[in-house]
Order: structure tokens, then sequence, then C-alpha cells
């Protein structure tokens, strides 16, 4: 189990994200933003495949040297810094928009606008319907899939979505995100849908695949609803928010689909995950 470990379960998130989305719609067009977020995934996703790849490979080179495989990784790192350092540059604010010393308070929660508010309440309830990856790690054991393959749900996942996000961010910067988002909780659904009541591991695999697409059709189109929704100099703040809104329902979500999996089994866990998936679909930004 140790690789799936390694490998990268959910979105990419983290203490950098609100900065680093902010920085996405700092320096790009609004028209471009779309395939910008989801440009983000796709390579994100080929760093998923070949990191656990380059590790294997390394292990095998070094003879299983783990700290050998380990300052790889940090080197990497590195580079990832220094890339950022030589390459990245931030747009120069005017006078009105300066650094000031962070704060947040009544004022500046009231100068968010009420649909980045109606975009992280939509966001929060999405993240209440899709329950952590790692229940789909329990389905997929539950319909008899050995510990040996379980990273091979993670990687059906993280292809599809890699493969599906970069496009839906093109095509939503000319058609718009609302029905994609919808399409998107649609997919959700029929995900929950087969893992409650498919049956064995073909019906698993492919509820792991309309998950990955119901990735690629909602993350990046979000980031950029919350760009795009939120003002320019209260962005870094603004993404800040929204994952703290989702970080908290995904805490509950979890913590109730546990409880639930233990009480009744997965198929009630994922039929009421896919009930709240529908209650989404009322709230996505029109």
């Amino acid at each position: 189990m140790y690789w799936a470990r390694a490998l990268p379960i959910g979105s990419a998130t983290g203490p950098a994200a609100p900065a680093r989305d902010a920085l996405v719609a700092d320096l790009l067009p609004e028209e471009r933003r779309g395939e910008a977020y989801g440009l983000r995934p796709s390579m994100d996703t080929v760093g998923a495949f070949a990191g656990p790849l380059l590790a294997i490979g390394l292990m095998w080179l070094w003879q299983g040297d783990i700290r050998r495989v380990f300052w790889a990784a940090a080197l990497s790192a590195l580079v990832a810094v220094a890339i950022l350092w030589v390459f990245v540059r931030e747009p120069a604010r005017p006078a009105a928009q300066a650094p000031t010393p962070p704060r947040f308070g009544r004022a500046e929660l009231r100068a968010l606008r009420p649909a980045f508010l109606r975009v992280t309440l939509f966001g929060a309830v999405l993240a209440l319907a899709r329950i952590s990856d790692a229940f789909l790690i329990l389905k997929a054991a539950d319909a008899g899939l050995a510990a040996l393959w379980a990273p091979a749900v993670f990687g059906v996942l993280k292809l599809v979505h890699g493969a599906t996000a970069w496009p839906v961010g093109l095509v939503s910067d000319r058609i718009g995100a609302s029905g994609l988002l919808r399409l998107s909780i649609l997919t959700l659904a029929g995900a929950h849908s087969l893992f409650a009541f498919g049956g064995g591991l073909p019906a698993v695999f492919l509820g792991v695949a309309l998950w990955g697409l119901h990735m690629g059709l909602s993350q990046g189109l979000l980031a950029a609803l919350v760009a795009r929704s939120a003002p320019p100099e209260m962005r870094g703040t603004a993404f800040g928010l929204f994952n703290l809104a989702g970080g908290l329902a995904t805490l509950v979500a979890n913590a109730a689909a546990g409880a639930l999996w233990y009480q009744a089994g997965p198929a009630a866990t994922f039929a009421v995950a896919g009930s709240g998936a529908l209650l989404a679909l009322l709230l996505a930004p029109r």
C-alpha cells in the first residue's frame, strides 16, 4: 500500500493553493481562465503518473535505496522553486491596490460579492456529495479488488481527470461554465449510483471513471468562477475562503460517510451521497 499513499488524492490543494490560483487569475484575461484552470490539473496528473513511475524506476536502479529516492524527490521540489523564482513574474499592482497588512474582518467580508458567496455555497454542497476518494478504494476492495491493485483505482481516476480537465476548460471559455457544471453533477450522481447499486469490479471501475470525469468537468471551472466573482484585490482571500468552506464540508461528509458505512454499508453511503449531488444541482450557478 506504500505506492497508494504516494499517489495524490483528490484535487491539488494546500497552503499555497489560494495564492497560486489568485496568481493565475492575475496573469490571464478572464476569457482564458477556464483553459488555464483546466491545464493545471492536467499537468498535475502528468506528475501524478510520472512521479510514482520514476520512483519505481529509481528504486530498481538503486536497489531499493529509498533514501536516495527521497533525495531525488527533494531535488524535483527545488527545481519547481527555481522555475517559480526565475520565470514567474507577478503583475505590478496599481498604487490603489498596494499591499497592506493582512487582516480579515466584517468590512472585508462585506466586500466579497454575493456572486462569490453563492459559488462558495455551491462548492461546499458539492464537496458534501463528493466524499473522499478513499471510499472508492474501500468499494473496490468490497467488490473483490486485491490490495496489490488498489493504486489502479487512483490511476483510472487521475487519468480521466487529467485527460478531460484541459479540454473542458477550453470549451468553457467558449460556451460558459453553467451547463458543464450541471453535467459534472449528473456524472457524479451516476458514479454514486454505480457504487450503490452496481455489482462487480467492472461497475466499480466505470464509476471511478465517471468520478474522474466529474472532477475534470468541475474543478477548473469552479476555480474560474471564484476568480470571476471575487473582487480583484481580494482574490487570494476569496480562494482561501472557498477552500476553507470546501475543506470543512469534506470533513463533515467524510465523518458522516464513515459512520454510515459502518452502520449501513457501502450501498447506503453512496446512495445518500448521490442524493447530496442532486441537491448541489439545485444550487449550480446559472
